[in-house]
């Protein structure tokens, strides 16, 4: 494989400086960002009521900070192999996705932005076998082509979500395992809205679909940061289907599932989450005016 120059010389920088560095970064954008400082700790207000500013403001701090380290350690990700993958992180519940794929339908696994889930592909793809990560295609072409360059150097294939569907539909019917991120908003047109947090919060009906039309089974799938910062990826049972007469009820009430098992997860290590997205950006009053 051949690795770019930018990525090079990121490698070629000691980790624990480019972790000064984007740590550095993410402090100096927190205090200079009014607006993103905002963003977030009001989405964490609203999420923790109980918690009291103080926790919140933390929280929201630390968020920076674990993201900025998913930067500083993601060029590390090219040379991460069976022999070395124990150093950074565990897999726990594998057996759960061994028997998965072995029923023969093609997996899906979900999961968020949370914590390093870069590093769990990784690492998932290096103990079994590469899969197919459903993402969006980024503004910047220097970044795209470099983060998919990464991503396919342990075998991984990066799907836009942009019509993915019948592609999606085809590879599982193959046997392929699927993995999406399914905590970001989404338009009105694009998912449906479910309680997250307390709040409705649009989100992708992708998933659900998916399960319900393939029967595949689906997994929650989560890499959170140890305090050592060895990371341990979880692998859950798999999440019951619902199906009955009435679709669209069970398109909603399995996404609904689908995003509780995820705030669960966020509950269990909030500063691992990044509360600046806008993730109830999308109102119910936008899909009501266009119905």
């Amino acid at each position: 494989m051949q690795i770019s120059i930018a990525l090079k010389l990121i490698k070629s920088i000691p980790l624990s400086l480019r972790k000064f560095i984007t740590l550095g970064l993410a402090g100096a954008f927190y205090h200079l960002s009014r607006k993103h400082r905002l963003i977030a700790i009001h989405n964490l207000e609203r999420s923790f009521p109980e918690k009291p500013i103080e926790e919140i403001t933390k929280i929201a701090r630390d968020s920076y900070d674990s993201f900025a380290t998913v930067v500083a350690e993601f060029a590390d990700i090219l040379s991460l192999n069976k022999s070395n993958l124990e150093q950074w992180i565990t897999i726990e519940g594998l057996s759960n996705y061994s028997a998965a794929c072995k029923e023969g339908k093609g997996v899906l696994l979900f999961g968020a932005h949370f914590g390093n889930w870069e590093i769990g592909n990784a690492a998932l793809a290096i103990t079994t076998a590469p899969f197919v990560f459903i993402y969006r295609i980024l503004d910047s072409a220097f970044l795209e082509n470099n983060i998919t360059m990464v991503r396919s150097s342990y075998g991984n294939i990066s799907l836009s979500k942009e019509n993915a569907m019948r592609p999606m539909i085809r590879l599982l019917k193959k046997g392929a395992t699927i993995n999406l991120l399914i905590d970001q908003n989404v338009a009105w047109y694009g998912g449906v809205f479910v309680n997250f947090f307390g709040r409705t919060a649009c989100t992708t009906s992708g998933l659900a679909l998916l399960a319900l039309h393939t029967q595949a089974p689906v997994l929650p799938a989560f890499t959170h940061r140890e305090p050592s910062g060895k990371y341990i990826l979880e692998i859950g049972k798999p999440v019951e289907i619902l199906h009955s007469n009435d679709h669209n009820n069970d398109v909603l009430l399995n996404t609904q599932n689908f995003t509780k098992i995820i705030e669960d997860k966020i509950r269990e290590y909030p500063e691992q989450w990044f509360w600046v997205h806008q993730r109830w950006k999308t109102k119910l009053s936008q899909s009501r005016q266009r119905g």
